[in-house]
């Protein structure tokens, strides 16, 4: 039996965001998407600087460099070693490629209840217990949002990127 959270996840139809065709295109997507959520993420403190780390063998991540917010915050991008890396517990965002489902389930459970908003990019069904989950779709791209992740997470999460999740604006 599948648990609440992936149930209520499963039963939203996300937004689907329009970005051409290509890996670039995709790319270009995924840092667009991660530079959305992350401007709708509160952090129990503020923070002129957001690391952002990337953890796994992502696909799309290839413009998170190019990602910026209008707050003026900086983004600090740095690349984890692998998931059980120690730096990991100095991110604020959590970008997360290809991973074997034991070390990405003890990167994600190392997470909980953290400050650290978790981004997976291979996970559409929204399983592994991150927050957001990329959709990578022909020529669209979308996400998941897990509200038990979210409610278990010491950041808080604007509640349009909810209706967004749900495909309502």
């Amino acid at each position: 039996m599948p648990s609440a959270a992936v149930s209520a996840v499963s039963a939203f139809q996300p937004v689907a965001m329009p970005v051409g065709s290509g890996t670039d295109s995709m790319t270009s997507g995924a840092a667009r998407v991660v530079s959305a959520i992350l401007e709708y993420t509160r952090w129990p403190t503020e923070h002129p600087v957001i690391r952002l780390c990337v953890a796994g063998a992502p696909r799309h991540a290839g413009r998170l460099n190019e990602v910026h917010l209008p707050n003026e915050a900086k983004i600090d991008l740095s690349t984890l070693s692998g998931p059980a890396d120690p730096a990991r517990n100095l991110c604020d965002a959590l970008y997360i490629g290809q991973l074997a489902p034991v070390p990405l389930g003890r990167l994600i459970g190392d997470m909980r209840g953290k400050p650290v908003v978790t981004i997976a990019e291979d996970d559409p069904d929204c399983r592994s217990g991150a927050m957001f989950c990329l959709i990578f779709a022909p020529q669209t791209l979308s996400f998941r949002l897990n509200i038990d992740a979210v409610s278990r997470s010491a950041v808080r999460i604007d509640p349009r990127v909810l209706r967004m999740s749900k495909g309502r604006y």
